[in-house]
This record gives structure tokens, sequence and C-alpha cells, in this order.
């Protein structure tokens, strides 16, 4: 009997024993359980960032495409600064062609080199540079040469391309020549310049609604019209406007000589910049040697 319940008492507490192992076993989970969140942790930041530098790679290529695509398109120059000089030394250049081009379709010599002067900068413009185009004749849909991408009123617009300056000038003609729109001004006298560049403006040549004046302003200016008597055999008279005409004897008047600017003229005569664009008509700060200007 006692060694029956000596083995009893032995066998409870071989189970007391048996039931604390289970539960250190089933603690041991616990740890596992806490680990999964901070695995997760690690996991977040190394994927986050990878994505992040994939899509970084992606914009930088894209941003490097388009750099590459505008850096072949001209930007607009709508006002480029030269001095009389550069216009002088650019009428020199081209009066010849003008001349020759009056004699051939009619149009004034005056008009196409004020046209000339104002739309490629005397020369300086991206296009008359780049493409030898002085008066941004765009492509249209019968040319066939070669072009270059140029902002204007549109982005990107296709502009003609020649190999001298001279084919500018003459598609200049051709152009103005060729369409009926411009027929009207055919019928104005070749000495008239005023009437062609009003016409031009009334025909639709340029959007600019001062582009007559500023056109008129140039050829008066620089005496293009003087190369109209040349080519018709005439006797060239110089312009004297309205203004002239209208002051007293009591008017000063300069002589502009090498190195003269409004400003400095100003400043002798104590005068503002203004008041002598005032009293001379000037659409500008522009001056030409030989100029006279009223400066009182």
């Amino acid at each position: 009997m006692i060694k029956k319940l000596s083995l009893a008492v032995v066998a409870v507490f071989m189970m007391a024993c048996s039931t604390n192992k289970s539960v250190v076993r089933t603690s041991q989970p616990d740890p596992r359980k806490a680990a999964a969140p901070v695995a997760q942790r690690v996991k977040k930041p190394i994927y986050r960032p990878s994505n992040g530098t994939n899509t970084g790679v992606a914009s930088q290529k894209k941003s490097s495409a388009g750099t590459n695509n505008s850096s072949e398109v001209l930007e607009a120059t709508t006002r480029v600064k030269v001095t009389t000089e550069m216009v002088l030394a650019y009428i020199e250049k081209y009066k010849n062609i003008a001349k020759e081009n009056m004699v051939n379709s009619g149009i004034p010599a005056s008009i196409t080199l004020g046209q000339a002067i104002l739309e490629s900068g005397a020369g300086t413009g991206p296009l008359s540079v780049q493409a030898n185009n002085h008066f941004g004749i765009k492509c249209h849909k019968e040319w066939t040469g070669p072009s270059i991408r140029h902002n204007d009123d549109e982005e990107n617009e296709c502009f003609r391309k020649y190999d001298e300056p001279s084919g500018s000038f003459r598609d200049h003609s051709y152009f103005l020549t060729s369409r009926p729109r411009y027929a009207s001004l055919f019928q104005l006298g070749k000495d008239d310049y005023a009437a062609w560049a009003k016409g031009l403006k009334a025909a639709g040549y340029a959007t600019d609604p001062k582009y007559p004046e500023k056109l008129i302003g140039l050829i008066e200016r620089y005496q293009l019209n003087k190369y109209d008597a040349e080519v018709l055999g005439k006797e060239y008279v110089a312009v004297v406007t309205k203004k002239e005409i209208a002051y007293s004897a009591e008017v000063e008047k300069y002589t502009v000589v090498k190195g003269d600017t409004l400003y400095s003229i100003s400043k002798r005569f104590n005068i503002s910049v203004e008041e002598l664009k005032r009293k001379n008509n000037l659409v500008d700060n522009t001056l030409s040697l030989g100029q006279t200007i009223i400066v009182k």
C-alpha cells in the first residue's frame, strides 16, 4: 500500500513538472510576435527609397529629353539693340541688292531695306544669323527647302532657311509679288514709301499696329528713299517733316557726330531725352551720323 502511495506521489510530481514546462513553451511565441513588426519596419524604409530613386531617374530622363528638345528651338527676339554704325553698315552691305530687286519687282528699295532692318535687327536677330532669313518668312505649304524652328506667333514654328542673305531678299520680293492680297501695293507710286508702308499693314503683312510708323521712321531717319530715286533716275530730295517746318527762327539745331547718343545730347543742351524725341518726331533712341536734330 505504501509502495502504491509513493508511486502515486511521484506520478503527481512528474505531472506538475510537465505542466510547468508547457507553460514555458507557450510563452516563447511572444518574442517572435514582437520581432515581426520590427522586420516590417526594416523592410519599409528599404522599399520606399527604392521607388523614390526609380522615380527620380525617370523624371531626370524626361527632363533631359525636354532640355535637348528646347535647346533646338530658337528663342524669339522681338527687340534687338543695335548701334547707328551697325545699321549704316547693314544698309551699305545690302542697298545694291534692294535696288536690284526694285528693278526686277517694282518694290521700292526703301521699303525692302526698311523692312529688313526692322525685322532682322540690322542682321543681328537669330533668324538672320542662323538661317539668313532677314524678313521672318515662314515655310508655308509650298516651301521644300531647308528650314529652322523658331518661336513666333506660336511655339516652334517653321521658318525658311537660306544659303545666303540675298536669297532671303529675293524671296521677300517674290512673296509680295506672287500673293494677290498685296496686288494693290503695285498700283502705288514706286517712290511713295509712306503709302507702301501703310498698304503693307492694311494687307495684313504685320500684326503690329505701329508697323507703318516704325517703317516710315527708319526710312526717313536713314534716308533710304534716296535709293528709290537712284533707281528711278530722279533727283533725291531730303525729307522735311512738318515738325521742322512749324518751328520758328529761334529753333536751334545740332548735327549728330560719331559717338553721340540722345542721352549725351540731352545733357549737352539741358533737355530731356523724351523732349528731344518729341521735338524730332523720333520713335526710338536711334540716331544716324549727319542727322540734324532740334535741340531747342
